[in-house]
């Protein structure tokens, strides 16, 4: 009898499941190819875990992150909600802030560029970031 009772309420407890985020109306998705290399001047304070850099690309400009010192990750700079003529900016290391609406959005490895400000369900574009010796891969596939 308690085998069968806890059977139902992992079953009622998988089946009351669910995912109240419809990213439909997101962009998640933009077209970008960028190689760049670290040993650019330009890029010098991306090369400390921590730094970043700003490049060209993307919709509103590329935001390159070094996370730990190997791992690196990439968001694009155009507002979630799609409705803002300025890129979005990046404030304390840690957030990019749309000056449109004042939404944030997590940025980090594993953070996905996740709204971090209550009532907005759309993430920051994120790019996958490939890194081979100097070289530095931004693409969306």
């Amino acid at each position: 009898m308690i085998k069968k009772t806890l059977i139902f309420l992992s079953i009622l407890a998988f089946l009351g499941c669910s995912v109240n985020d419809n990213l439909d109306g997101c962009i998640q998705s933009l077209p970008l190819n960028l190689t760049t290399d670290l040993n650019n001047p330009e890029l010098i304070n991306v090369n400390v875990p921590g730094g970043y850099v700003e490049l060209s690309g993307g919709s509103k400009g590329v935001l390159l992150v070094n996370v730990n010192g190997s791992d690196f990750v990439a968001y694009d700079k155009l507002c979630p909600a799609g409705d803002c003529d300025s890129p979005m900016t990046f404030e304390n290391g840690i957030i990019l802030k749309c000056q449109c609406d004042e939404s944030e959005y997590g940025v980090g490895k594993g953070i996905g560029g996740a709204p971090q400000t209550e009532g907005f369900i759309c993430p920051a574009i994120e790019y996958n970031v490939t890194k081979i010796g100097t070289a530095i891969r931004i693409t969306n596939f």
